[in-house]
């Protein structure tokens, strides 16, 4: 600074040494310091310093302006892209929340569907924008190696024909759907390092066609894939076990249910494919009622896979599915480390629970058991009509159980204790809401103890850590966000191989 004899400050450092301090900050504190001079705020958006992008937007007019900023900014050069659509506030009148509403009644064949609020039909237009703002700024883009598009839009998992009833409001020439599925396809067409591809119940974004974009060479070196959408039309399928061959290197898969098929599996059994790590399923009752169960993987499938992917390990989801279906779908030779039980209309039987803790006692790490009822005195009883109680069998033949959690239940509090001594510290994770304990009268009557702080103690003691009832459900998204949370961990499921 002497020696040119003139002020010269931090705004006169070279880019690339911006650039290389400006690595080192969070994001926030990276926007902060790109305030303090032009030159600054230029060398924010260099490649460099935002090699991957998650989002999670809103479903708000309010988001678009920063959107389309953000992505005119990176979506050119950007290699993971995460993107989750989420209406936070969902309006009432037609299209209730995940917690209110999904178990609503699907219109049957010939039924006009309930009619939607005028916020609801502001909301579909609105994510429909975004969604068009996000693939039209990477549809170029030829460094993506990561792309995970996901759509928590409620009314999604109420009504299986959606996209014919209400789209045709918001959309009335299916435009933006059809450049929504064009831009979707050319990303993927203009793909050159692209290894993994997720797309969550987007409404229709992926059709039966749209991986044909994908050329040969990227289709053979993908590694993870991701189409979840059980609201296409009668038994269409996102992909078939003809495409399913260019896969050949895929280590995770995750799918509708209805869409694994016994011929999958045989294709994934292939000597010619590399070995599977991770597979997600989603059982959807809408799936079950529009397709057939008659195609999934019979036992000697899964034996055939297992030995051909010796550390494949399975995840499934259940959303309101009859017992009897999933005694049928829940084969011996499933190598099952996690199950979500959702259910609003349709309760898990305590025949189903005793299967699992029997058929996969060396596999299961994660329990989930939900059921999102709006009586809260009648919870129902798996141990009703039987000596030992099939939560407690569960804990006991489970050896690797890590995560149990129930709500909507009836989960008595002497159960409870002996689950958590029969696993101790290694339950890593207990929620139970309060709602569903009950005590049993003889423990009620006894004057001389405080029967739910003696509850607590005990269960703490068996543990070996201080443990509560999660006393409001709302602060768990597993009770109150079901699919958010199912493709969360979904994705962390898929990566942990």
């Amino acid at each position: 600074m002497s020696v040119c004899g003139e002020a010269v400050g931090a705004g006169s450092l070279p880019s690339e040494l911006v650039v290389h301090i400006f690595s080192f900050l969070a994001a926030p504190d990276r926007l902060r310091a790109s305030a303090a001079c032009s030159h600054w705020r230029e060398c924010l958006f260099y490649p460099a310093l935002w090699p991957r992008l998650r989002l999670s937007l809103r479903v708000s007019p309010a988001e678009r302006p920063r959107l389309e900023f953000l992505m005119r900014k990176c979506g050119w050069f950007v290699r993971e892209l995460r993107v989750q659509f989420a209406a936070d506030n969902y309006p009432t009148g037609g299209g209730g929340g995940a917690a209110a509403g999904e178990g609503a009644a699907v219109a049957g064949d010939g039924e006009a569907p309930p009619p939607l609020s005028p916020r609801w039909l502001d909301l579909l237009r609105t994510y429909l924008e975004l969604v068009l703002c996000v693939l039209s700024s990477v549809r170029n883009n030829r460094n993506l190696q990561k792309l995970s598009l996901f759509g928590d839009i409620s009314i999604l998992q109420q009504h299986g024909s959606i996209s014919n009833t209400y789209l045709g409001k918001v959309d009335p020439d299916g435009k933006k759907i059809k450049q929504i599925q064009q831009l979707f396809e050319e990303i993927l067409g203009n793909s050159r390092q692209l290894k993994w591809l997720s797309c969550g119940l987007m409404l229709q974004i992926v059709t039966p066609t749209s991986l044909s974009s994908l050329s040969n060479p990227i289709a053979n070196t993908m590694e993870h894939l991701s189409l979840l959408d059980n609201h296409i039309p009668g038994n269409t399928t996102l992909i078939t076990a003809v495409e399913l061959e260019r896969f050949v290197n895929l280590r995770s898969l995750a799918l509708d249910f209805c869409d694994f098929t016994a011929e999958m599996a045989r294709v994934l059994a292939d000597s010619n494919h590399v070995p599977l790590h991770r597979l997600s399923l989603l059982v959807h009752s809408v799936s079950i009622m529009h397709k057939s169960l008659d195609n999934m993987p019979k036992d000697e499938n899964w034996q055939a896979l297992t030995r051909n992917s010796t550390n494949l390990r399975v995840y499934i989801m259940a959303f309101d599915v009859k017992s009897d279906d999933m005694l049928r779908i829940l084969k011996p030779s499933i190598p099952l480390e996690r199950i979500h039980f959702d259910s609003y209309i349709t309760c898990v039987s305590g025949a189903v629970v005793d299967l699992i803790s029997r058929q996969y006692d060396k596999f299961l790490t994660h329990f989930i058991l939900m059921n999102d009822v709006i009586d809260m005195s009648a919870f129902p009883d798996l141990s009703d009509n039987r000596n030992e109680d099939p939560l407690v069998l569960l804990a006991w033949r489970c050896t690797r159980l890590s995560l149990l959690a129930v709500h909507g239940y009836t989960v008595w509090a002497h159960n409870l204790i002996a689950i958590a001594r029969l696993r101790g510290s290694d339950l890593k994770v207990l929620e139970v809401t309060e709602e569903s304990i009950e005590f049993d009268q003889g423990e009620l009557a006894d004057q001389d103890v405080d029967p739910v702080h003696n509850f607590i103690e005990q269960v703490s003691l068996g543990l070996g850590r201080p443990w509560h009832a999660v006393m409001d459900i709302e602060l768990l998204s597993v009770f109150t966000e079901p699919t958010r949370h199912f493709y969360r961990e979904m994705q962390s499921f898929s990566e942990g191989i």
